[in-house]
């Protein structure tokens, strides 16, 4: 099975990819809007299908990337039936199966942060994806959502304390930086929930914690009860939109060597695309050649010199292997340039494919 662990660090949430290797098929639990790209990135990096996405809850503190990836890969939209929530392709209760490839996520429900938590439990038994309704050495709030300490105190103990001791736990979110924990930690350690702990020093604990309501609960109830569709029906702003282009895992926009030549192709000499080469000079007129049109301006020199260039206009970087104008894809992002890529393989990648240089050799 392959697996991911990836954070989202301006609501601290944990997103988590699953998937068959045999199959190629994957589910994504707890996507997030803004990183709909990345997760997309690795996916086809991984060469892996999206079949579904699972939310836990109905967040408050981000909005789901549930209805973004199912735009972009046809996946199914799923969350609790308990949740109200609109758009889900399939509404799950308790004890139903999620399954991709030969692989299977058990649904149990684990009300009480809100009435639709729900947590994911490998079929095997040795992962559980709780969501907010235990964290690590903590759990979820219950003043808010339908929230309850009663009903998450049965939860917990009942859904996944239950689990087998070596089943490993994975929460929605950490604070600390926190990213895995056990059953038998949390019977031992949680100070909620484990020890000797019962139902009603449970609730006078959650009853007296006085915790302001999340930031952007007023944004992102609403959205994820939609299940992330934006208002305007439309899909997210593509800054890749300007050229055939691929986003890698890296967060870099990449483009391949034939759709570049075809891109210069189609623009004539007059085109508007910058097409800057940052290798050393000597590298420029060595065994490589150079693509023609191509600006020198050497990596080492490129911060000091970024104002030659054009933000205005769609710029590829290149260098020999792809790895030089990568850094320097990433150096004019932060300079303020919207419409960047990086050639993909660099100059190695585009003798390869026999398009034409500027000297260079056989």
């Amino acid at each position: 099975m392959i697996f991911r662990q990836l954070f989202d660090p301006t609501s601290s949430t944990y997103t988590y990819l699953l998937g068959d290797s045999n199959s190629a098929e994957a589910v994504i639990i707890d996507p997030v809007f803004e990183h709909e790209r990345r997760d997309l990135a690795l996916l086809r990096e991984l060469g892996l299908r999206l079949v579904a996405t699972l939310d836990t809850h109905v967040h408050a503190d981000h909005v789901t990337g549930a209805w973004l990836l199912k735009q972009r890969c046809d996946s199914q939209i799923m969350l609790a039936a308990a949740s109200g929530a609109a758009h889900a392709d399939r509404l799950l209760q308790h004890g139903d199966r999620v399954a991709f490839g030969s692989r299977y996520l058990e649904v149990r429900a684990t009300p009480g942060h809100t009435n639709g938590c729900l947590t994911y439990v490998l079929d095997d038994l040795s992962r559980a994806f709780t969501g907010d309704s235990l964290l690590i050495r903590g759990c979820g709030r219950t003043d808010f959502q339908q929230g309850s300490p009663s009903m998450l105190y049965q939860s917990v103990k009942s859904q996944i304390l239950s689990l087998p001791a070596a089943c490993l736990l994975y929460p929605g979110h950490d604070y600390r930086g926190l990213t895995v924990t056990s059953v038998a930690e949390e019977l031992r350690f949680n100070p909620r929930l484990g020890g000797d702990v019962n139902e009603a020093d449970f609730a006078g604990y959650m009853n007296h914690l006085g915790l302001p309501h999340p930031k952007l609960m007023d944004k992102a109830v609403p959205a994820n009860l939609v299940c992330g569709r934006p208002d305007s029906n439309g899909a997210a702003l593509d800054e890749g939109e300007w050229a055939p282009l691929t986003l890698a895992f890296s967060g870099i926009w990449e483009i391949q060597a034939n759709a570049l030549a075809e891109l210069r192709a189609g623009e004539g000499a007059a085109g508007k695309l910058q097409l800057l080469d940052v290798r050393e000079p000597a590298e420029f007129i060595d065994a490589l050649g150079h693509i023609e049109g191509a600006q020198l301006l050497p990596l080492s020199q490129l911060a000091a010199r970024v104002s030659e260039l054009d933000p205005q206009r769609p710029l590829v970087a290149v260098c020999r292997s792809g790895a030089r104008s990568a850094q320097a894809t990433v150096l004019l992002q932060k300079a303020g340039f919207k419409q960047v890529a990086n050639l993909n393989g660099g100059m190695l990648r585009w003798r390869a494919e026999g398009l034409p240089v500027v000297g260079g050799s056989e």
